[in-house]
């Protein structure tokens, strides 16, 4: 028999409601494990639905694996609501989750689409947990219950440092106009300028289908030795595509999330071939440590093919979310409302992207970045020296 914990379990006569409706009674026995229902907003479907896809893999691997950890005592499971790819949406999925009395929050993707969503998880209460917003604005709002486990600077450094070891001399910097990409825009162009490199920059519409016209003008203007890409899968394809038109004299072709994956790997395996992106594992991924080994093992077992890193993110957040509720709960059988945002506070946790600590912000100033190439059927990584599993090849473009 289990008890059912949910955001509604914020007093002890709310408790009493909450288990009731399920069944239950207040106090948990030695026989009786603590049942936790997470709740999950992604994009399933839409533009970002392979992101998403891949962070809600993640999340359900650390349910199984909690469940194991916390055999007897606790029983976590996860509500997930497809959000489209759409903010409003997004919105709804949180309230709706709310009223379904879900503990806490994991997931989300887009800092334009997590910004409302994490708002409307503050309102009801909820703790929000993410790996897929890293707008500086998103921990600049107050939101006591908003945490992430990564952030723009971590990208930034890591893309900067790539192209400084390059030796390169002069960028192009192409990105979407979106929150999260046009953050990361400045900071690059800031540093990169800052190192005394030339740069060039282009903003295009997120709706962007045809990159002839912007690459067009790297190609006969700009003339930059690196193109920088700052945007999301689809924009990385078009772009790409349009330089296979075109063919500028570059010697390398620079993004940042969602790009150096095995997934884009197998599936745009030739448009990709040269090409960086941000990556905390090489493809074939190579696990380390107990977690890690046990982390990789369960996915294989459950989708029958390799993780990558937007699975172990998913899997991280999740995890140091539902460590915390176990802690809060463990105090004194209930969980009061706040309890879990200063569980997270409390602790620095190492995990598979190094030490996890939340500032009284949310964010995670531990969190930093390697670079990833695609190297034929592999992605290597390839920055900074001491994480790289191969050389990079420059110069090096698709075409």
């Amino acid at each position: 028999m289990m008890k059912r914990f949910t955001s509604a379990v914020l007093s002890k006569r709310r408790a009493l409601l909450a288990c009731c409706a399920v069944g239950a009674v207040m106090m948990a026995s030695p026989a009786m494990a603590a049942e936790f229902v997470l709740g999950s907003e992604l994009p399933l479907t839409g533009k970002l639905a392979r992101v998403g896809t891949g962070m809600s893999e993640g999340i359900a691997i650390a349910i199984d694996l909690a469940n194991a950890k916390y055999a007897g005592q606790h029983h976590f499971s996860v509500q997930t609501i497809d959000d489209e790819t759409n903010p409003a949406k997004a919105v709804a999925a949180v309230e709706k989750l709310a009223s379904d009395h879900v503990v806490a929050i994991t997931g989300g993707y887009g800092s334009n689409i997590i910004g409302p969503a994490s708002e409307a998880a503050a309102k009801a209460g909820l703790v929000y947990m993410t790996s897929g917003g890293v707008a500086p604005e998103l921990t600049q709002r107050g939101l006591d219950s908003f945490f992430r486990i990564n952030n723009a600077d971590g990208y930034g450094k890591a893309m900067v440092g790539l192209i400084e070891t390059m030796g390169a001399k002069s960028v192009a910097i192409l990105y979407s106009n979106k929150e999260a990409t046009a953050a990361m825009a400045t900071y690059v162009q800031k540093a990169l300028t800052d190192k005394g490199i030339k740069i060039t920059s282009h903003e295009f519409d997120d709706t962007t289908t045809d990159f002839k016209p912007i690459m067009n003008k790297v190609k006969l203007q700009d003339r930059p030795e690196v193109v920088a890409m700052i945007g999301y899968e689809n924009d990385y394809i078009g772009i790409l595509r349009a330089g296979a038109v075109l063919k500028p004299d570059v010697k390398a072709m620079v993004g940042v999330w969602s790009l150096a994956t095995a997934q884009m790997n197998k599936e745009f395996h030739d448009q990709v071939q040269g090409v960086y992106g941000t990556s905390p594992l090489p493809y074939p991924v190579v696990f380390k440590g107990g977690e890690a080994q046990d982390f990789a093992a369960a996915y294989m077992n459950k989708y029958n093919r390799e993780p990558d890193y937007l699975q172990q993110f998913g899997y991280v957040q999740t995890m140091l979310l539902i460590d915390a509720i176990a802690r809060a709960h463990d105090n004194d059988g209930k969980i009061e409302a706040g309890e879990i945002a200063r569980e997270l506070r409390a602790t620095t946790t190492p995990t598979m992207i190094g030490d996890v600590t939340f500032d009284k912000n949310g964010d995670n100033p531990n969190f930093t970045h390697r670079m990833g190439q695609h190297q034929g059927d592999r992605v290597e990584l390839v920055w900074p020296a001491n994480a790289a599993t191969a050389k990079m090849n420059y110069p090096a473009v698709p075409w």
